[in-house]
């Protein structure tokens, strides 16, 4: 019996679960900002949105690597239901019939337990939003939450499409930049609400601008390299396998954007040397953003305020933590820990990123 890819019977349901995992921090908010400002009250919301929005990466991230993301194969709910406990004879079924397969019991509390942290995300952004519409005379434009309301509606389409579209490579990388853009957005707004400036020469900030485009280059090709499990296409370092430096690659084939998973230009299967090719360039990719942030990290450091010295010593420890944990896919056999920090450390980095730009968009403008 074929199951229905979009199942709308159950979205009440979860969006009812999302506000009531998102209360629980808005109560302690809440009993935490007694007296507060309103510009203080949104600015703690946003960081708080943040750092939820931040564990959702990392908990969508393992929803991936564990193989969850079909755990169940409609959306929003679970073969109709609004958890597992309502799909298990179906769950049951499934797993008989395939026992290693995409739907276990298991795969389908990760899939279903994802989609209620998104839920909460999502309504913690509408109150941020509805919020900042309140406010008045606010240092940051509430057009920034309301962007940022449409960012995570945007997201919530291209998580049922990573469902319906059966893991299709494009769709699930655009999820995973989405959820990057996500915490920048957050990022940004959050620093809008505490005015210190970052005051850089002008080829510096041109650098850190420079820095932030490479990165997400980066993040969009090691998003590439995990949609397209293509980890271990290399399994040594600094060779890539057998003691090759340059073994044969299909970038073709590997960079042919609109195709099914493991499957290649031509209809058959995906070749060896294309996965090749895709973790090549992340690897080339991933040089080229350690030696700018690297460099970057070093002009900071000559700067000479203590200010500039705080964020080259935040940046540096970036990179160890970067660099550290992808060595440890490679040589480890992509360990579900070393994949998640990897993943952890991306989201750091442009996070960062975020906060250091926005604070230097406020040395051109005055104090509030």
């Amino acid at each position: 019996m074929g199951t229905e890819l979009i199942d709308l019977s159950p979205l009440w349901q979860l969006l009812l679960a999302g506000a009531l995992l998102g209360a629980g921090p808005l109560l302690w908010l809440a009993l935490r900002s007694k007296g507060a400002t309103p510009q203080q009250r949104l600015r703690a919301l946003t960081l708080l949105t943040l750092f939820l929005t931040f564990d959702l990466v990392i908990f969508g991230a393992f929803t991936r690597l564990s193989d969850s993301g079909l755990g169940c194969p409609d959306w929003p709910g679970c073969y109709g239901s609004a958890s597992p406990l309502g799909a298990k004879d179906e769950i049951h079924a499934a797993q008989t019939a395939m026992p290693t397969g995409p739907v276990t019991h298991g795969k389908a509390w990760v899939e279903m337990i994802h989609r209620y942290l998104a839920s909460g995300v999502g309504f913690l952004i509408l109150v941020l939003c509805i919020m900042s519409w309140r406010a008045k005379n606010l240092q940051v434009s509430p057009w920034w939450s309301t962007l940022t309301l449409v960012w995570v509606c945007m997201q919530g389409a291209f998580g049922a499409l990573t469902v319906t579209m059966k893991l299709f490579p494009a769709v699930v990388t655009l999820h995973l930049l989405g959820g990057m853009g996500l915490l920048m957005l957050l990022a940004w707004q959050a620093q809008g609400y505490e005015h210190k400036p970052l005051v850089l020469s002008t080829g510096l900030r041109r650098a850190a601008w420079l820095l932030l485009a490479l990165s997400i280059a980066q993040v969009a090709l090691g998003g590439w390299v995990s949609t397209n499990y293509a980890v271990l296409a290399c399994d040594a370092f600094p060779q890539c396998h057998a003691g090759q430096w340059w073994p044969a690659m299909d970038f073709g084939q590997g960079f042919t954007l609109w195709r099914e998973l493991g499957v290649g230009s031509d209809g058959g299967w995906l070749p060896f040397a294309a996965l090749t090719a895709i973790h090549m360039a992340h690897r080339i990719g991933a040089l080229i953003v350690f030696v700018a942030l690297g460099l970057l990290a070093w002009r900071l450091w000559r700067g000479g305020s203590a200010d500039a010295r705080r964020w080259s010593r935040r940046l540096l420890l970036v990179a160890v933590w970067q660099l550290i944990s992808g060595l440890s896919n490679v040589v480890l056999d992509w360990p579900i820990v070393a994949a998640l920090a990897h993943t952890g450390g991306a989201a750091a980095l442009l996070t960062l990123l975020s906060f250091m730009l926005a604070r230097l968009s406020q040395a051109s403008r005055p104090s509030p």
